[in-house]
């Protein structure tokens, strides 16, 4: 009986002892955990500027978030440039916070912080009962520089002498590098480019007035270092007086019955209406859409220059319509819609061969809405030109062209109404008039005479073989 008894003594220990050891392990197993919290920061600084803007996300899913604190530190100073503590919800729980984002603006003058070397500390902890209860630690340290004085900006071009849907040039330089500079027309910016004449601190940008922009518009030099200080000066220049043309487009039932099936197996959703309804969302909604995708190729150009001397027009070929032409579309005499012809149509013998204008890379080969078959060809420095409603293409994405290289041949693709070329320029994000470009006085007074007075010269970049 007595070893009877101890063996249930024994037994009741054992259920005892599990009964309060294992929530302890239990307890023990989260709390012990090891995760430090995550910290982000964004963006990732070299430099502080006059007002430099920081986000932190400080994330840790187990035992919840702690205690933060930043801290920037120079030579003399330590500054704290934020704080947060946060309560604990539970003793298996943890802290309540799980995330946290915190916005920081950081002035150094206002902080009382002299231009020269900083680092830039995170230190965030967390609930568990790592390190004798004072929990998981993450430290961030970043070495950075304070520069709170803007760039100089000089130019070096003279006269700018623009017009509505025109092209300009300016060369300048600056005094430091910047990540990014350029001429802000109105709302639109154009980048500057580097690489020229063996200094690094020369920057060429090649920039356009939109045809709806005239006088009045502003135009501004901008540049911003690395420590996001800013810059901007104001440079000489005069925008001409421009009027475009006005021009009547017919809607036949012909060509809608031809074209608008085309259009409904690329928008199905147009295909429920009426002809004419179809052809409003081609004309409005796929023009801005081909517009836009248009736009976005030509975002990345080569930083150098491809092309030399006049842009070729396609031979033996008759202008059916120009730049910025304001077009009033009518259907059975009355009025449907307008928009505006961004290039010039060049009408020639059906599959007319269509020669490259100028030398440089095949930016982009393929269908394109409104356009159709189009192929667009970079120049370098944001200079591109445009070849649509091709019945075909010689020509493929990445292909190095010189001037007169065969790209595709005319034809009737897109919203199109007959057998022609379609030809467009654009700067950047601009379209622009091809008519400047086919002016030798033009390239010459406004491009290669500007950078030969500033010293520099370019050549055709000859395709590889």
């Amino acid at each position: 009986m007595r070893k009877s008894s101890g063996s249930w003594k024994s037994k009741l220990l054992i259920i005892l002892a599990l009964i309060v050891l294992f929530p302890l392990a239990v307890i023990l197993f989260f709390r012990l955990e090891g995760d430090a919290p995550q910290v982000v920061l964004t963006p990732d600084p070299q430099a502080l500027g006059v007002a430099q803007e920081l986000t932190l996300k400080i994330t840790d899913a187990k035992s919840g978030l702690r205690h933060l604190q930043v801290m920037l530190l120079t030579g003399e100073h330590q500054v704290e440039l934020a704080r947060e503590r946060w309560p604990i919800s539970g003793l298996l729980r943890g802290g309540s916070v799980r995330e946290h984002a915190l916005a920081i603006t950081v002035q150094p003058k206002a902080l009382g912080l002299t231009d020269g070397p900083a680092r830039l500390q995170v230190t965030a902890t967390d609930f568990a009962w790592r390190r004798w209860l004072r929990g998981n630690r993450t430290y961030i340290e970043k070495k950075v520089v304070i520069d709170t004085q803007p760039p100089l900006v000089s130019v070096l071009t003279q006269a700018h002498n623009l017009n509505p849907g025109g092209t300009g040039l300016i060369v300048y330089k600056l005094s430091e590098d910047c990540p990014r500079s350029g001429v802000r027309v109105g709302e639109r910016f154009f980048p500057g480019h580097g690489g020229l004449g063996g200094d690094p601190l020369l920057r060429l940008s090649f920039f356009a007035l939109s045809y709806e922009q005239k006088r009045g518009t502003v135009l501004r030099l901008v540049a911003e270092d690395g420590a996001g200080n800013q810059a901007q000066v104001g440079f000489n220049h005069y925008i001409r007086k421009k009027r475009f043309k006005k021009d009547t487009i017919r809607i036949s039932d012909g060509f809608l019955n031809r074209k608008m099936p085309e259009f409904v197996s690329i928008m199905p959703e147009i295909g429920s209406g009426s002809l004419v309804e179809q052809f409003l969302k081609v004309n409005r909604d796929l023009r801005t859409d081909s517009y836009e995708k248009i736009v976005r190729i030509c975002q990345a150009s080569d930083p150098q220059f491809h092309w030399q001397g006049v842009f070729l027009r396609l031979p033996n070929a008759a202008r059916k319509a120009g730049f910025a032409d304001q077009r009033t579309y009518y259907y059975q005499d009355r009025e449907i819609d307008r928009q505006v012809h961004m290039g010039i149509d060049l009408a020639s013998v059906a599959q007319s061969p269509v020669p490259a204008a100028n030398s440089g890379r095949v930016a982009f080969v393929g269908p394109i809405g409104i356009y159709g078959n189009t192929v667009v060809i970079d120049h370098g420095f944001s200079l591109f030109s445009l070849y649509s409603h091709l019945s075909d293409t010689n020509v493929v994405q990445g292909q190095t062209v010189a001037k007169g290289d065969i790209v595709g041949r005319t034809g009737s693709t897109g919203m199109a109404g007959g057998d022609h070329l379609h030809f467009g320029m654009v700067v950047h994000d601009t379209y622009i008039n091809p008519l400047e470009w086919w002016d030798p006085h033009w390239i010459k007074d406004n491009v290669t005479d500007k950078l030969q007075a500033v010293g520099i010269s370019f050549k055709e970049k000859k395709p590889a073989p």
